[in-house]
C-alpha cells in the first residue's frame, strides 16, 4: 500500500464528528448561555401547557412566578426548600469530588429523621425540651454519619460498588421507618401525627429563618473546606487519581471513610431539621426525594457549593411554580407538570454539556488534481 492509499484509509477511519473539551469560557458568556437555555425551555413549556388547556402562555408565566413568589409565605417556603436541598447538595459534593458516587442521600436523611423523632417520641414531655433538642441533634447527625460510613468502609477495604451499596441502603432506611411507625401507631393507619415536643425555636419570630441561615452558612463553610483546607486538597487528589494520592503519601482509605462520615453527617443535619423544625414527625416520604434531586443541583453547579445556592434555588422555583401551574391550568395529574420540569432540566443539563465540550466535524480532504498513470496522487 503506497502513501496515498494509507492516507485515504486513515481519512476513512476518522469519525464524522468528535467531542473536544473547550477552553474555559468567560463567566459572562456562561451565564448568558444558561439564561438563554432557561428562558427558551420556559417558553416551550408555556406552549406545551397552553396546548393542553384553555389558558394562554402568559398565564403560564403568571402562575409559575405566582406559585413561587405570590405571597410572603410562598417566598419563605421557597427559601426553606432551597435551603434543605442545598443542605443535601453540600453533603454530596465532597463525596462526588472524591468520585465516590453517594446515591444514598434519601436513606441518610430518613434514618436521621427517624433518630430525631425517636427522641421526640420517647423523651418528649419527660425531660426539658432543650435537652430533647440536644439529644435529637446528636443522634440525628450520628445516624446519618453511620449510614454514610457503612458503604465507605466496604469501599475502602473491599472495593465494593458504592453506587449499589448506597442505593440499597435507601430501601433499608425506608423499611426501618415503616417498621417503627407500625410500632408507634397502634391504630394501624401508618401515619404518625406531629409530636408536640422537641420543636426547634423560631428565630426572630420566623419558623423558617433558622433553617435558611444554617444551610446557607454550611454552604459557605463547605466551599472554604474544599478549596482552602488540607482535607479538601486530599479529596481532590483522591478523586483525580487514587494512585497519585498513594504515591504522595495520602491514606486513600482514611480519606474515603472520613469524607463519607462528613457526607452522611450533613445529610443527618437535613433530617434533623426536617423532623425538628418542619414536619415534627417522620414518614417514608420525609426525604422528599431530595437525595436524587440534589445530585442534579450538584452537577449543574460543577461541584461549587456557592453556585449550588443558585441551582438549588432554581430547582425549588420550578417545583413550586409548577404546582401552581397545575392548579391554575386544571391538570388533574402530575404528567404535564413532570414533562415541563423534565424539559427545563434537560435544556439546562444539555446547555452545561455544550459549555464544557465542543462538537468538531471532520473536514473533507481536498482532492488532488495531479495524476500519475491515470490515478490521483
Amino acid at each position: 500500500m503506497d502513501n496515498q492509499q494509507k492516507k485515504q484509509a486513515q481519512v476513512k477511519k476518522e469519525p464524522f464528528f468528535r467531542l473536544v473539551k473547550r477552553d474555559t469560557l468567560p463567566v459572562g458568556k456562561v451565564i448568558l448561555i444558561y439564561a438563554i437555555a432557561i428562558v427558551g425551555s420556559l417558553l416551550l413549556s408555556s406552549i406545551i401547557c397552553s396546548a393542553f388547556s384553555d389558558k394562554n402562555p402568559l398565564q403560564f408565566f403568571s402562575s409559575l412566578f405566582g406559585g413561587a413568589f405570590g405571597s410572603s409565605r410562598r417566598i419563605w417556603l421557597l427559601l426553606q426548600d432551597t435551603a434543605l436541598l442545598l443542605g443535601v447538595a453540600i453533603a454530596l459534593v465532597p463525596a462526588f469530588k472524591m468520585k465516590f458516587w453517594n446515591l444514598g442521600g434519601n436513606g441518610q436523611i430518613l434514618v436521621s429523621c427517624l433518630a430525631a423523632v425517636a427522641c421526640m417520641y420517647y423523651l418528649g414531655g419527660k425531660i426539658p425540651d432543650f435537652l430533647v433538642i440536644i439529644l435529637m441533634t446528636v443522634t440525628s447527625i450520628l445516624a446519618g454519619a453511620i449510614w454514610g460510613v457503612l458503604p465507605a468502609i466496604f469501599k475502602a477495604l473491599f472495593n465494593t460498588n458504592e453506587s449499589l451499596f448506597t442505593l440499597m441502603l435507601n430501601y433499608i432506611a425506608s423499611g426501618l421507618v415503616a417498621m417503627f411507625i407500625s410500632i408507634w401507631v397502634k391504630s394501624g393507619s401508618g401515619v404518625l401525627y406531629p409530636l408536640p415536643n422537641g420543636h426547634f425555636p423560631n428565630l426572630f419570630g420566623s419558623k423558617y429563618l433558622l433553617t435558611i441561615i444554617v444551610f446557607f452558612a454550611l454552604a459557605v463553610l463547605m466551599f472554604v473546606y474544599l478549596k482552602y483546607t488540607k482535607q479538601g486538597y486530599e479529596i481532590s487528589v483522591v478523586g483525580d487519581s487514587p494512585n497519585t494520592a498513594k504515591y504522595i503519601g495520602i491514606d486513600v482509605k482514611k480519606v474515603i471513610i472520613r469524607t463519607m462520615i462528613i457526607s452522611g453527617a450533613l445529610c443527618g443535619v437535613v433530617g434533623l431539621f426536617v423532623a425538628g423544625s418542619i414536619e415534627h414527625t417522620v414518614s417514608t416520604a420525609s426525604a422528599n426525594n431530595m437525595g436524587f434531586t440534589a445530585i442534579m443541583a450538584t452537577w449543574l453547579a460543577a461541584f461549587n457549593p456557592l453556585i449550588m445556592m443558585g441551582t438549588c434555588g432554581f430547582i425549588a422555583f420550578v417545583d413550586k411554580g409548577m404546582m401552581e401551574v397545575r392548579s391554575a391550568f386544571g391538570f388533574t395529574n402530575d404528567s404535564i407538570a413532570n414533562i415541563v420540569i423534565g424539559l427545563v432540566y434537560f435544556c439546562v443539563i444539555a446547555c452545561s454539556f455544550f459549555i464544557t465540550y465542543e462538537v468538531k466535524f471532520r473536514k473533507p480532504e481536498a482532492r488532488s488534481t495531479k495524476t500519475e498513470g491515470g490515478k490521483p496522487l
